[in-house]
């Protein structure tokens, strides 16, 4: 379900350091786990966890090299995110336009208000069902 994965994937980007580590997959490509290590600044076992849940999201995919795993970003992975986001945007948008809308309808009835459409205009900007 795509809800459900948005969830994950903003729950696993919601820690600053798994942050950190998708965007350096993202900008530098695939690196060992000591690599990470180094860049992140944290103990060895607590980017292996960080890792666990990016993996969890989709976020990073790895490849076993040897005695050495290789992660790598997958940041098609951010597609939920980003559909949320648009959403929202288009939500947000409309919303806008329709205040917009209605402090042009009150500005044309005048300063005080007090015009016959001026509670339809209050009910409408406080109706979030539309």
């Amino acid at each position: 379900m795509k809800t459900a994965h948005a969830h994950f994937v903003f729950r696993a980007l919601a820690d600053p350091t798994r942050r950190a580590i998708f965007e350096e997959l993202t900008r530098q490509g695939e690196q060992t786990v000591h690599a990470l290590t180094d860049f992140a600044g944290v103990s060895q076992p607590a980017v292996s966890k960080h890792l666990t849940v990016l993996k969890r999201a989709k976020l990073v995919g790895h490849r076993r090299e040897g005695r050495e795993t290789h992660y790598r970003a997958q940041p098609d992975a951010l597609a939920p995110m980003v559909d949320w986001l648009r959403d929202y945007g288009v939500f947000w948008r409309n919303r806008f336009d329709r205040l917009e809308a209605v402090l042009e309808r009150m500005d044309v009835a005048g300063v005080d208000g007090e015009s016959a459409g001026g509670a339809v205009a209050d009910e409408e900007c406080l109706d979030t069902r539309r």
